[in-house]
């Protein structure tokens, strides 16, 4: 596992309790269904995780940065918080 994608984990999991590996939370943030469902750590992960090192993370697990845009703007509407990661 590379370094950021250990500090990403860190971020999103520990304070929810939650155990969720990178490559599930890569498939996640990708999700549409993540922002309906308002899963936790994909929450986190757009609005505790620095935009540098959520690009990073997006970039070196594969995902789709278009499609986690969307799924970002879809949290920041739900939630009324402005996201960066938000198209």
């Amino acid at each position: 596992m590379t370094d950021v994608a250990t500090q990403v984990l860190v971020t999103v999991n520990a304070p929810y309790g939650t155990d969720v590996s990178a490559h599930q939370l890569a498939a996640k943030i990708a999700d549409p269904k993540s922002a309906l469902e308002c899963n936790a750590p994909v929450f986190a992960f757009f609005s505790e995780v620095s935009p540098e090192m959520q690009k990073e993370f997006i970039k070196t697990m594969g995902v789709d940065e278009e499609q986690a845009s969307k799924v970002a703007a879809k949290f920041s509407e739900v939630s009324g918080y402005t996201l960066s990661l938000a198209a």
